[in-house]
């Protein structure tokens, strides 16, 4: 409450001093009012631990800059209250709206140089605004020729605010248990009346003293008749200013909320905590909502009373309660006190605040062309809060935001990998004459593997990466898996290469369509709409092996080479049984035994023991890792000619992966108790066949190893 108190006092004499100076008084009360109701309402329905809630500058900076406006517009004072009390009570529903519509996290998306700018800006507007009532220029005196003229200042009210500033900056080095803001007040109070004590006697005077703040009535009938009148006069008044209000209202209730969760962010740093923004977004409307009906002045969270808070020992949100709680009394009790504030020591405490918000670290952004333009963008925001206005600076910043969003999208890489058919397999495992030929005839086949973004600001450099290939590549491969978001351009540009293709008889082929990206579109309805799916020279898969596998299977069809045969082939055509005789064959025949899978099914899973070695007459199988609760990782697929099962057939362990049919196929089974027997008196016999086992498992491993190194290349 020490510290909330003066600073809320300060933002509401800042708002309605504008109008007038007898108006400073119902400032001051409405900063009270403020501070009091909504630590009442927001500590109890927003939640946020350690959070107090009080006026701010944000809210001081758009409200009397809109004061500012209108009076230079020659707008009644009448008028003007209507606007102000209408911008809070509409800032405050749309506060509460962004609370229901759980949009809490996306005000955080804020880029930081914008918000960076737009504080630095309400800063120097702050203090700008404050060092005519600091020196206490006559009425009229435009600013810069008050600071030029010094014959202008009123030195008492100089030295009071030069007393203030010196406590805030100062004393907290020796006194660092009280707030520097209780500290600046407590000095230019006592700058005050040693002053009126010693050489200005009129000081001594409340009636027509215009250096302090002067008579408050405690709220009640006064109180309730102003805002009597301002309702009578909103339904009378004809012609008020309906759009510069709505844009004022958005424009702070989006300042508020942002200070408000910028706030909750750093008390969880602090203490480990977790608050919850949407809850705390309509606390804050509910306080700013209540707040205006009674005339105070909208606020947030605030980051100095909150720390201070924490620092004290607070630890609930009935830490805010109590403020307002306290707040209450000093309203009913303590008013008369009040009017005794200086009116040049609120203007140096708001200065002082003006300058702590200032982002003087921002000019270490000059020291790296990476971060000129954030740099830049804090500096325009800063300039345009300070001579277009705070409103138009809003608009500028979220511009900027698009600006900038779309700027570092552009400059994000949208290729993850691009490799050709020579250097990039299938799992499915290939002999090794078919492996040769796909290493020769691969440079035809282009693979890209995207990722990301892939919307307007992108789609022209990743063009321009794949249309090369595009123009002769037999068969283009992309692959979605890594893709963020994709718009019509970038579909148009996938259709464009599909056309390009087509021309000298390619093949696009995509994999891993996934039903939904992050941004909840279905990509592959997306690709269905653009009428791809129907596409002769569109081939679509939903794994990026398949893909693969699919067109290594087609280079090898159109070269004559075959990988699937309805023909069984025989036990003399396996490297395993190569340089036996025929009596070895023969009785290797009898620890034979021929099976035939359908589609579909399981030969073995890893709940089984094996103890036979399997050959591949006919058809394929697909070899996969189960993963508890997840789908199974594919780990290669095998043809005709060869052989699996060899890691159980050595050591007669359960399986270490599971095994389907992927087509008819048909095996030939070693039982590894009737190898044994067989020939247990030939152990060239059983070395030969031991060896080639090996072989085969060290072909697979290095076949495996491959992938990996691909994997990490990425």
């Amino acid at each position: 409450m020490l510290v909330a108190l003066p600073s809320a006092i300060a933002f509401g004499v800042t708002i309605f001093s504008p109008l007038g100076g007898e108006y400073g008084a119902r400032g001051a009360m409405a900063g009270l009012l403020g501070v009091t109701v909504l630590g009442l309402v927001a500590g109890l329905f927003g939640g946020t631990k350690r959070l107090i809630s009080a006026p701010c500058a944000p809210a001081a900076a758009v409200l009397s800059a809109m004061t500012i406006e209108m009076m230079g517009q020659g707008q009644p004072v009448v008028a003007i209250l209507v606007s102000l009390f209408l911008v809070a009570l509409l800032s405050s529903l749309i506060q509460l709206g962004f609370g229901v519509l759980r949009l809490g996290g996306l005000i955080n998306y804020m880029p930081f140089p914008v918000v960076s700018g737009y504080m630095s800006g309400v800063g120097v507007v702050i203090i700008l605004s404050q060092l005519p009532k600091w020196l206490a220029f006559p009425k009229g005196t435009s600013l810069w020729q008050g600071l030029g003229d010094p014959a202008h200042w009123l030195w008492p009210s100089v030295l009071v605010g030069l007393a203030t500033a010196l406590g805030m900056w100062l004393m907290p080095r020796l006194v660092r248990s009280v707030p520097s803001v209780i500290l600046g007040l407590v000095a230019g109070v006592m700058a005050y009346w040693i002053l009126a004590l010693t050489g200005w006697p009129d000081l001594r005077m409340l009636a027509g003293n215009g250096l302090v703040i002067g008579p408050i009535k405690a709220a009640g009938p006064d109180v309730a008749g102003a805002m009597a009148a301002i309702w009578q006069a909103l339904v009378d008044m004809p012609g008020l200013p309906v759009e510069p209000v709505i844009v004022t209202a958005l424009t702070l209730s989006v300042l508020l909320s942002i200070d408000t969760l910028k706030t909750c962010v750093v008390l969880d740093t602090i203490t480990g905590s977790q608050h919850d923004p949407n809850r705390e977004l309509i606390g804050q409307g509910l306080g700013n909502l209540v707040s205006a009906v009674f005339g105070g002045v909208p606020g947030a969270g605030t980051m100095g009373a909150s720390l201070v808070n924490e620092a004290s020992g607070g630890t609930t949100r009935m830490s805010s309660v109590f403020q307002g709680l306290w707040s209450l009394v000093v309203v009913v009790l303590l008013s008369a006190l009040v009017a005794w504030v200086p009116v040049s020591s609120l203007a140096a405490i708001l200065v002082v605040i003006g300058l702590h918000m200032i982002d003087w670290s921002a000019v270490k952004l000059l020291r790296s062309r990476d971060t000129a333009v954030d740099f830049a963008v804090i500096v325009i925001v800063a300039v345009a809060a300070n001579t277009i206005g705070l409103i138009a600076a809003s608009g500028l910043g979220v511009a900027l935001s698009i600006l900038m969003f779309i700027r570092e999208q552009s400059h994000a890489s949208t290729l993850r990998r691009r490799s050709y058919g020579n250097e990039l397999f299938s799992k499915r495992v290939r002999l090794p004459d078919e492996r040769a030929f796909l290493e020769q005839a691969g440079r035809q086949t282009a693979i890209f593997e995207l990722q990301g973004s892939l919307f307007f600001g992108t789609t022209n450099q990743l063009f321009l990466s794949i249309k090369p290939d595009a123009k002769q590549a037999r068969f283009l491969v992309l692959d979605f898996m890594h893709v963020q978001s994709l718009d019509f351009t970038a579909g148009h540009i996938i259709e464009r290469l599909s056309h390009m293709l087509a021309q000298h008889g390619g093949i696009l082929v995509l994999s891993h369509l996934p039903a939904q990206l992050p941004n909840g579109r279905d990509l592959r309805s997306y690709v269905d709409h653009l009428g791809l799916s129907a596409n002769p020279s569109v081939k679509i898969f939903e794994h990026f092996s398949d893909a693969l596998e699919w067109v290594e299977n087609e280079t090898l069809r159109q070269a004559g080479r075959t990988t699937l045969s309805q023909t069984s082939l025989p036990l003399t055509r396996f490297d395993l049984v190569q340089g036996m005789g025929k009596q070895e064959l023969a009785l290797l025949e009898t620890c034979l035994v021929r099976r035939v899978y359908q589609a579909g099914e399981l030969i073995f899973s890893t709940s089984t023991t094996g103890h036979e070695l399997m050959l591949i007459s006919r058809g394929e199988v697909k070899i996969s890792l189960p993963i508890p609760g997840q789908t199974p990782v594919h780990l290669a697929t095998l043809g005709a000619g060869h052989m699996f099962g060899e890691m159980s057939f050595l050591e007669q362990q359960p399986h270490s992966a599971e095994v389907k049919a992927v087509t008819e196929t048909e095996l030939i089974c070693l039982n590894r108790e009737a190898f044994d027997a067989a020939f247990d008196d030939n152990a060239a016999i059983v070395a030969r066949v031991m060896t080639r086992v090996a072989r085969s498992i060290a072909h697979r491993l290095r076949h495996n190893n491959n992938e990996i190194q691909e994997f990490r290349l990425v």
